[in-house]
């Protein structure tokens, strides 16, 4: 699979941003099958530019709105619109996308939509799926995880949940014309493909703060040990007298660890977002379960830098020795690490600028969320928050 980025910082004039980009698309090959993944500013027209993009390229676009984007080339990009152009003969790409979900209602929608997807694929082995959402409040990215685990097809599982800037308002998913809050776009990608995974946590240490979480539902934590969320809280010395709470926990991440079906052990990064004086709970991006155990851990800039370099040191060796059929990497990064980075916005972009092979293209997105297999002796799929995650193909 080749595959080639396009950015513009141009999003005011989406005559000149869809020329842009289609000009540096002018020399790219395209093969039997190809895709586009597109992230791009939340107050971009996607609908005008996608009308302009397509009177060029009648391939399938998706991808999400994003607070920053990562490429190959100008690094960490705080604006603009940026396009991962995917192609290949011995690959295939099966594209649909949900219709609204709620936290009552998104078993069957995407149920029905996978396995339309695998109905097209006419019984190839799906080999990687990939997705991005628009999440609906109220919802954790958890949920999509469990979803398609429950559907039993036991497919690694990579992407993002799109951003916006802070307002938790403006963030969108899309699919071709479509540009949607509250649905998620799946490509099923058979052929060829072996993908490999790594995701980083960038944690120093963990804080004087472990439970048992006793009381849980969904995304929402009401007792730890025998107490509420928000005394354990107060009895640790790590609390705080404002109800929305990102920006005072965003260098604190919380870490669940949990048993996923099957005894396959699972930890994750989980961001607290709003406490509830009148309950005592505490309100996250992600799902913690009850039983599970719930720990703080310490983000900083240092191991930020040093843990995705790490990470990309790895990934620079195995391409050298084992991963030459892989031209493209995909990253997802966490909204919490960016604001963890202040502004050193190209803390994590220079862990690969100027390093990767010739003809390896790379395209990333800042994001409220992402979704990674973990990979020890066994894989399972995780939602993930305050995480670097990678995907070559």
């Amino acid at each position: 699979m080749n595959s080639v980025v396009l950015y513009t910082e141009e999003i005011d004039d989406i005559e000149l941003a869809a020329e842009e980009l289609l000009s540096q698309a002018s020399g790219f090959e395209f093969r039997e099958n190809s895709l586009g993944i597109l992230f791009m500013d939340a107050e971009a027209e996607y609908e005008e530019l996608y009308g302009l993009l397509r009177e060029e390229w009648s391939f399938p676009i998706v991808g999400a709105t994003a607070i920053g984007t990562l490429t190959g080339r100008e690094g960490y990009c705080r604006s603009g619109i940026s396009v991962m152009l995917m192609t290949a003969d011995d690959c295939r790409f099966y594209v649909g996308m949900t219709e609204g979900l709620s936290v009552d209602n998104y078993r069957e929608p995407i149920r029905q939509v996978y396995e339309g997807l695998e109905q097209d694929a006419g019984g190839e082995e799906i080999k990687l799926v990939l997705t991005f959402g628009g999440k609906a409040k109220g919802m954790s990215g958890d949920d999509i995880i469990n979803a398609l685990d429950e559907l039993g097809k036991k497919v690694k599982v990579y992407g993002a949940l799109a951003s916006d800037m802070f307002t938790f308002s403006n963030y969108r998913a899309i699919y071709n014309d479509r540009i949607e809050f509250g649905e998620q776009v799946f490509v099923l990608i058979t052929g060829n493909v072996n993908p490999k995974f790594l995701s980083i946590k960038s944690l120093s240490g963990k804080a004087n703060f472990s439970y048992e979480v006793t009381k849980s539902e969904g995304n929402v934590v009401y007792r730890l040990g025998t107490g509420t969320f928000l005394e354990a809280l107060e009895k640790s010395g790590l609390s705080t007298d404002k109800d929305l709470v990102v920006a005072e926990y965003i260098q604190t991440p919380f870490i669940t660890s949990y048993e996923k079906p099957g005894g396959i052990h699972v930890e994750a990064s989980r961001n607290l977002t709003q406490l509830n004086r009148q309950n005592g709970s505490g309100l996250f991006l992600g799902g913690i379960s009850e039983g599970s155990s719930l720990e703080i851990g310490i983000l900083n800039r240092d191991d930020v830098r040093s843990t995705v370099k790490k990470a990309f040191d790895e990934i620079i060796e195995w391409l050298k020795t084992e991963g030459t059929y892989c031209k493209t990497i995909l990253c997802c990064s966490c909204a919490a690490r960016f604001l963890a980075l202040g502004n050193n916005g190209m803390m994590e972009a220079e862990s690969y600028q100027g390093r990767l092979p010739e003809g390896v293209s790379l395209m990333g997105i800042y994001s409220y969320g992402e979704f990674c297999p973990v990979c020890d002796d066994e894989w399972s799929n995780v939602f993930h928050n305050s995480t670097f995650t990678i995907l070559c193909i």
